[in-house]
C-alpha cells in the first residue's frame, strides 16, 4: 500500500503537537546518547522519533524506516515492507541544537520512497516546528507551502541573492578563503542550522542557494527537502557538479549544492576552479 501525503502530514503534525510546547526547555535537552546517524541524540530527538513510530504502528503501515536516531527499522510486517520497497526517511528533529536552545529554526523532515535510491522518492513533508508551516511535495505534482504552490526565485548574480553556507569545522578558515569568489557575489550569507528547512527556503524563493560542504551531511537531513526543492524547479548537485543517485541508507553522507537555475552554471564553474 502506498502512503498518502495526508498520512505524512499527520505524522509531522503529531510531532509538532508534542515537541512545540517543549522547545527551548530543559526537558528537551535531557538524556544524551549517540544516535545511529552519528550525532548526539537528545531527549527531544528520541521523543519525536517515538511519536513517529507509534503513529506508523497505529496506521498498520509495513515499511522500512530510516531515521536519525534509531537507524534502520522495519515497522509492521518486514516481508511485506521488503516486497513493496516502501521506505520512509526521517529526521525527527532537524536542527536539534536550535530546538533545545530555543532558537526558532527547526523542523521534522519526512520523505517517502518506493525503491532503493534518492531518485525513487515520491512524497515529502517538512514541518516548521515553530510556525507549523508545512512544506510538501509529490513527485511530478509540484511543491507547496501549506496550500500555495512554490517555486525557486529567478534572481541572478546581479540581484541581491541570499545563500546559506555550511562548512566543516576542520579547515573552515581555509575553505572560507577558497570560497571567496563565490561569497563575494552574494548579497547576504546565513548559517541557520536546519538543512531541511533551508532547502525549503530555497524552494520558496526566500534564498537563492545552499552550499553545504560537510562530508558528514546525512541523507536523513535532506531527503524531504531534496524532493521539495526539485519539485519547485530547483537544482541539487554534488560539489563536482554531478547529479546524485544515492542509496537510501542511514550510512549515506555527502556534501551538496542547492540553488535556483540562474545560479547553477556559476556555482558549478567556481567549484571546478576550487578543485572539486
Amino acid at each position: 500500500m502506498e502512503l498518502s501525503i495526508n498520512l505524512l502530514k499527520k505524522i509531522a503534525i503529531s510531532v509538532y503537537d508534542v515537541i512545540h510546547p517543549i522547545l527551548g526547555s530543559k526537558v528537551a535537552a535531557e538524556k544524551f546518547q549517540r544516535g545511529a546517524g552519528g550525532d548526539i541524540s537528545m531527549q527531544i530527538d528520541l521523543l519525536a522519533e517515538q511519536i513517529i513510530i507509534r503513529t506508523l504502528e497505529s496506521e498498520k503501515v509495513d515499511i522500512l524506516m530510516i531515521s536519525e536516531e534509531i537507524g534502520e527499522k522495519y515497522i509492521g510486517n518486514k516481508n511485506k515492507a521488503i516486497k513493496s520497497q516502501n521506505v520512509l526517511i526521517i529526521d525527527p528533529i532537524d536542527g536539534s541544537n536550535n530546538a533545545v536552545r530555543g532558537i526558532p529554526y527547526c523542523s521534522v523532515s519526512i520523505a517517502y520512497a518506493i525503491g532503493k535510491s534518492i531518485k525513487d522518492l515520491k512524497k515529502a513533508v517538512v514541518l516548521d516546528l515553530v510556525s507549523k508551516d508545512i512544506y510538501w511535495a509529490i513527485k511530478r505534482e509540484g511543491a507547496y507551502l501549506n496550500d500555495n504552490r512554490i517555486r525557486v526565485s529567478n534572481l541572478g548574480l546581479s540581484d541581491n541573492c541570499f545563500f546559506e553556507l555550511n562548512l566543516p569545522k576542520k579547515n573552515a578558515v581555509k575553505n572560507m578563503e577558497r570560497l571567496k569568489p563565490i561569497i563575494q557575489q552574494f548579497h547576504r550569507m546565513r548559517i541557520l542550522g536546519s538543512s531541511a528547512l533551508t532547502l525549503c527556503q530555497v524552494a520558496r524563493g526566500s534564498m537563492e542557494a545552499f552550499i553545504n560542504l560537510r562530508e558528514t551531511n546525512r541523507l536523513v537531513d535532506v531527503a524531504a527537502g531534496y524532493l521539495i526543492l526539485k519539485e519547485a524547479a530547483g537544482k541539487f548537485f554534488s560539489i563536482k557538479g554531478a547529479n546524485f543517485n544515492l542509496k537510501l541508507s542511514i550510512k549515506t553522507k555527502f556534501p551538496f549544492i542547492a540553488c535556483n537555475s540562474n545560479l547553477e552554471s556559476f556555482l558549478k564553474e567556481e567549484l571546478i576552479k576550487m578543485g572539486h
